[in-house]
């Protein structure tokens, strides 16, 4: 990937198993022949949308509307039925990352000409099949329409009706190709999937996501906020500023944890055993695919830790 050196980039790939693998059926929680889709204003022109596969924030102006993700391509035609597309046509859609629960309308928006925006990374793993180990699914590359036409590296803005838009980029961390989207006029920060309260944050290694990453996203979105800001997340309910630093509080404990273990030559099973995380199992739930992926994007790493094991 543009942003990976060529060592990581090796890991990476190596991570994602045999391409050619029959891709497996949706889980069934994911299977919506008719989706209940609901959404609320949460701000003047700002809607937040849930129940299309993954939350969409859809910003509306005069003559149409900018969505921020897209939910599942299952649920896209519901999706712009519910968001009254015929009367308020969308005019740019802006992909916070490359899963297949945020770009689902790519396609559908796509064969229609709207523009569709992302980081170069995402871009660049959606032309390839994607294999994760997780959900046991190869994800194949998607159809030229669904593909973002227009790319950034670092940062970029754009005005919409009342909307001021500034996206920017939060390198390696939930994937590769994390982006926030930051409404200044609304006081509200859109944070795809590196926020997730009330469950373990994912951390997609195989796309480039690790622990440290993760834990400077945080970072760079506390300083885009205040405790008034609307933090709207890829998936649950409308978030604070607290939520977002308990992340980042507890993503800086437990990578440093994580590592002191590994350095003690334990792998990840011996890790899952030594329950480093049991103060917030309680809250979060099982930590098993946290840790796994959390060793697993440390070794990706392992060259930027402090110390060698």
């Amino acid at each position: 990937m543009k942003s990976l050196s060529a060592d990581r980039r090796h890991f990476l790939l190596g991570a994602m198993g045999a391409a050619g693998a029959a891709a497996l059926p949706l889980p069934a929680t994911w299977a919506a022949t008719r989706p209940l889709i609901d959404s609320r204003e949460v701000a003047p022109g700002v809607r937040f949308v849930t129940g299309a596969g993954a939350n969409v924030i859809a910003l509306r102006g005069p003559d149409g509307q900018v969505l921020v993700d897209g939910g599942l391509a299952a649920n896209a035609r519901a999706l712009m039925d519910h968001l009254d597309a015929k009367r308020l046509p969308v005019k740019a859609l802006i992909n916070t990352h490359w899963h297949w629960n945020h770009t689902g309308s790519n396609e559908l928006l796509g064969k229609a000409g709207v523009p569709i925006i992302a980081h170069e990374n995402t871009k660049l793993w959606m032309q390839r099949p994607i294999t994760i180990p997780w959900d046991k699914r190869e994800y194949p590359p998607v159809p030229a329409k669904a593909l973002p036409t227009k790319t950034f590296y670092t940062e970029g803005k754009m005005d919409f009706g009342p909307h001021e838009i500034r996206y920017g980029w939060l390198g390696q961390a939930h994937t590769d190709g994390d982006i926030y989207v930051h409404l200044p006029k609304s006081n509200a920060l859109i944070t795809g999937g590196v926020l997730a309260t009330g469950r373990w944050p994912v951390m997609d290694y195989v796309t480039g996501g690790w622990i440290g990453g993760l834990l400077e996203a945080g970072r760079t979105l506390l300083k885009l906020c205040d405790d008034r800001t609307l933090i709207l997340q890829g998936a649950g309910e409308v978030a604070t500023r607290a939520q977002l630093q308990a992340q980042t509080d507890m993503l800086d404990t437990l990578k440093e944890r994580i590592w002191q273990l590994m350095r003690k030559g334990m792998s990840d099973t011996d890790i899952i055993a030594a329950k480093p995380t049991a103060e917030f199992d309680a809250a979060l739930g099982d930590p098993t695919q946290f840790l796994q992926s959390a060793y697993k994007g440390l070794w990706g790493h392992v060259r930027e830790q402090r110390g060698v094991v």
